[in-house]
C-alpha cells in the first residue's frame, strides 16, 4: 500500500503537523509506504482579504508532482490540502483534526466576552500585546470554511478525531455514513518516564499553542489563562506554549507572580518540564478544540485537567475521577481549590488522568488508520466495477 500524504510545511508546527508525522512514522513501521507532498512557495502576494483563497490557490502548485501523486493507491491531506486531486482517478480522505466552521462558530468579538477576561483583552491591547481586538475581516476563514466542505463532501472517506469534530461536519451537510472517527494519539516518548511522586505543593500548567493574534488568542482561551493565573498568585505557574509574539513573554514576565514560561520548546523535551509536576493542574481555557493534544499529553504526565468542555475533554474527562470539566471561571476556580486543598484526592486523579491516557498510544491510532485505508480501496474499486459495468 502507498500513501500519498499532502500537508503544509511550516517552521513552527502546530498539533496537525506532529500528528502527521506521527501517523507517518507508524504506517512505516507496519510496511506502509508514505510518500510527502506539499507546496513550496504560493502562488500570489495577497492582501489580506485573499488569504484565503491564496492558502487554497497554494495546493494547486501541487500539480506539478501529479505523476508521482497518482502512482499512490490513495491520498490522505489535511482538511482541504487535496482539493485539487478530487476530479482524478484516485481515492481521497480527508483528516479533519477541527474544523473552521467551529473556530468561526466558538469564537465571539471581544465585546462579548465575560466581563472579567474582556478587561484583559483590553489591557493587552493597551500594552500593544496585540494591534487589534477582533479581526478585521472573518472572510480567509469563511472562504477555507467553505472550500473545507466542498472536499469532505467529494472526499471517499473523512476522519473526524472526535466526536465534536464529527457533530460539527454533519451540521455542515456531510454524511454520517463517510465520517470514521478515529481518535488522535501521542507519541511513544510521552509514556517513558511517568513513575513520579506526585509534588507537593501543585502547579498551575498551560500547555499549547497560543498563537500569535486576537484570534487565535481568543481561540485558545488566552483570557482566561491570565484571569486564572491572577486569581492564584501564590501558585507556581509554567507555561509551555507555541509562540511568536514577543510581547506576551514579556506580558507573563513582567505581570504573573510566580511564573515560568517557556516559549517554543521542541516538542520532545517538553515532558522533561513537565514530568517533575505530576500531581499539578492542567489548563485547558480554550474556546475550541478540534482534539485537544495538550490535554492527553498532560495526563500521560499525571497532570489532573481542568478543562472547558472543548475536542475530546468529554469524551475522555469523568467529572472528579480523572479530571473536571467546567463551564465557568467560577467552576475552575471551585475545582482548584478543591485539588489544591485535598491530596488524597490529588493523587487518585492523577493516577486515574494517567491510565486514561493509555488509550491514546499511537499503535492504537495506527490499526484504525490502516483499516479504514482497507476498507475506501475496497470500496473505491467496487464502485469503479458498477460504473464499468454501466
Amino acid at each position: 500500500m502507498k500513501i500519498a500524504f499532502i500537508h503544509h510545511d511550516k517552521k513552527i508546527s502546530t498539533g496537525a503537523h506532529y500528528i502527521n508525522d506521527l501517523i507517518k512514522i507508524k504506517l512505516r513501521e507496519r510496511g506502509v509506504k508514505v510518500r510527502n507532498f506539499y507546496p513550496k512557495a504560493p502562488l500570489i502576494d495577497s492582501p489580506h482579504h485573499l488569504r484565503g483563497l491564496k492558502n487554497i490557490l497554494f495546493f494547486y502548485s501541487l500539480l506539478e508532482n501529479k505523476e508521482e501523486i497518482l502512482k499512490c493507491d490513495l491520498i490522505q491531506g489535511t482538511t482541504y490540502t487535496p482539493l485539487t486531486f478530487l476530479t482524478f482517478d484516485i481515492p481521497v480522505i480527508s483528516h479533519f483534526g477541527s474544523t473552521t466552521y467551529g473556530f468561526l462558530k466558538s469564537v465571539p468579538l471581544t465585546n462579548s466576552l465575560e466581563k472579567g477576561t474582556r478587561q484583559i483583552l483590553y489591557k493587552l491591547k493597551k500594552l500593544n500585546v496585540v494591534t487589534e481586538l477582533n479581526l478585521k475581516t472573518q472572510k480567509p476563514l469563511r472562504d477555507i470554511m467553505e472550500i473545507e466542505n466542498y472536499v469532505a463532501s467529494k472526499a471517499e472517506a473523512v476522519i473526524a478525531t472526535s466526536l465534536k469534530v464529527k457533530e460539527e461536519l454533519k451540521e455542515c451537510g456531510i454524511a454520517e455514513s463517510k465520517i470514521e472517527l478515529i481518535h488522535n494519539a501521542v507519541e511513544d516518548y510521552w509514556f517513558d518516564n511517568h513513575k513520579q511522586p506526585i509534588i507537593d505543593k501543585p502547579n498551575l500548567v498551560f500547555l499549547g499553542r497560543l498563537g500569535s493574534d486576537i484570534f487565535t488568542f481568543k481561540l485558545k482561551g488566552l483570557d482566561r489563562l491570565i484571569d486564572i493565573y491572577h486569581h492564584f498568585p501564590d501558585l507556581n505557574k509554567i507555561t509551555v506554549a507555541l509562540t511568536s509574539n514577543k510581547g506576551l513573554e514579556q506580558y507573563f514576565f513582567d505581570k504573573i507572580q510566580n511564573s515560568q514560561f517557556y516559549k517554543n520548546v521542541q516538542k520532545d523535551k517538553i515532558p522533561e518540564i513537565i514530568n517533575p509536576l505530576c500531581g499539578s493542574i492542567l489548563l485547558i481555557t480554550s474556546r475550541y478544540e478540534g482534539f485537544s493534544l495538550s490535554l492527553i499529553e498532560g495526563m500521560t504526565q499525571g497532570l489532573i485537567p481542568i478543562s472547558y468542555p472543548v475536542g475530546v475533554a468529554s469524551e475522555v474527562i469523568v467529572n472528579g475521577e480523572n479530571g473536571f470539566i467546567v463551564n465557568n471561571q467560577a467552576e475552575v476556580y471551585a475545582a482548584i481549590e478543591n485539588i489544591v486543598k485535598n491530596n488524597n484526592l490529588r493523587l487518585e486523579m492523577s493516577q486515574n488522568a494517567y491510565k486514561t491516557s493509555l488509550a491514546f498510544r499511537a499503535d492504537l491510532m495506527v490499526d484504525k488508520f490502516i483499516a479504514l485505508y482497507k476498507k475506501v480501496l475496497q470500496n473505491y474499486k467496487h464502485k469503479k466495477e458498477n460504473i464499468n459495468k454501466e
